[in-house]
């Protein structure tokens, strides 16, 4: 088969590596398949990603080889934190392993590269067309996808642009546990998402209401002055340790969905696809499950000359991943609207707090919660004895 994979993340990366090892595993001829990304080798524009315990399995499962060498760096804890009115709630059993985002890419190239995966680096791929005849275009091109927006009256998608602003800075203050924390001040409440992911790294993203993001003034600071203002709203958590730049510009998170999502020979995975928010941290995860899907696909509709049914195949990937993706997105948005209502929620103690932090998703009873953490099940009962009379 001739695949063509636009945009080098994790989902292009992983799917070309098990489409290929596959076929030199059978003892086949190599696909010809090439991956075209748009930034220069070494580019990486975020910090870390995170991976549960049951997310980072599926890769162990299916490719150990890959596992290793995505874990080889990794670091790996046990506990969340909480931080509410400066009181600190640690939220047990919660195993999460990370890893530099571009040490994550450099294993990936790595083992495409072991078994013949072309990577072209530098190559801005806008239109499917320009790829001329081949069996299959994967758009893994992220939530801006070009492809997809090319063909939008195809795919039909929705882009629900969330109103919280975020800037994604790092820093060499080290998070063992990863954090949540919640500051107010003059101009309102601002909330950091942080943990680490490397030896001298921890990742630190910022997020603010509307409100907050105008009264502070943050709407006319420049990147450094914004920055400042985070070090000081964060100084007690910060310990003296400086916030480090990358790009750290606001935004606001659109989560992406589709309609449909395959055309002719072009189908969307990872972020073109469907995006999750990073409060439930599942993009990465969820974008190399879609290659996995898609590689299974592939597999259990070859056709006679050794290559892969298309149609049958693009047709079941929809129906082995959208029922899934769809539970997790809805998770991901009940998460999202969570920290854009939290007015009435600032009032509470620090145990209820991070409760209803838990248990914000839908997806966690108070039964789950005290198999999880006890201690917190246990402290929340003492301060609402009449709940569980």
């Amino acid at each position: 088969m001739q695949i063509h994979i636009v945009g080098g993340g994790p989902a292009g990366l992983f799917y070309a590596y098990l489409m290929q090892r596959e076929r030199i595993a059978a003892g086949h001829a190599p696909h010809d398949i090439r991956v075209h990304e748009r930034d220069a080798e070494g580019a990486t524009y975020g910090w870390g990603v995170v991976f549960s315990d049951v997310a980072l399995s599926f890769v162990r499962d299916l490719a150990p080889e890959l596992y290793d060498a995505m874990t080889a760096k990794q670091e790996v804890f046990d506990e969340m934190a909480v931080v509410h009115r400066g009181v600190t709630v640690t939220l047990a059993h919660n195993t999460f392993h990370r890893m530099a985002r571009i040490d994550l890419l450099k294993a990936l190239h790595a083992k495409c590269r072991e078994v013949g995966v072309a990577i072209e680096f530098g190559s801005r791929i806008d239109d499917a067309a320009a790829l001329g005849p081949c069996d299959l275009i994967v758009a893994a091109d992220g939530a801006r996808s070009a492809l997809r927006t090319r063909d939008a009256r195809h795919f039909q998608p929705t882009l629900d642009e969330r109103p919280n602003l975020l800037a994604w800075y790092g820093t060499t203050r080290l998070f063992d546990a990863l954090s949540l924390i919640f500051r107010q001040n003059d101009d309102g409440l601002v909330i950091a998402h942080t943990y680490r992911y490397s030896p001298t790294l921890s990742t630190f993203l910022v997020e603010c209401d509307p409100a907050t993001y105008a009264k502070s003034g943050l709407d006319r600071m420049s990147e450094a002055e914004s920055l400042a203002y985070c070090e000081r709203t964060f100084a007690d958590d910060l310990h003296g340790h400086r916030l480090l730049s990358n790009r750290s510009s606001w935004f606001r998170y659109t989560m992406v969905s589709n309609a449909h999502w395959y055309h002719d020979r072009v189908v969307l995975i990872g972020d073109a696809l469907r995006t999750g928010h990073p409060s439930v941290g599942s993009g990465t995860r969820l974008a190399m499950q879609d290659a996995i899907a898609l590689f299974e696909s592939c597999r259990t509709h070859l056709a006679d000359d050794g290559g892969c049914d298309v149609p049958s195949m693009l047709d079941a990937f929809v129906r082995l991943r959208r029922p899934g993706s769809e539970s997790l997105r809805q998770a991901a948005l009940r998460s999202t609207e969570w920290y854009e209502d939290l007015g009435p929620k600032l009032s509470l103690d620090p145990v209820s707090f991070a409760y209803d932090y838990v248990t914000r998703s839908g997806r966690v009873d108070h039964a789950q919660v005290r198999k999880r953490d006890p201690e917190l099940a246990a402290a929340y009962e003492r301060l609402h004895p009449d709940a569980f009379a």
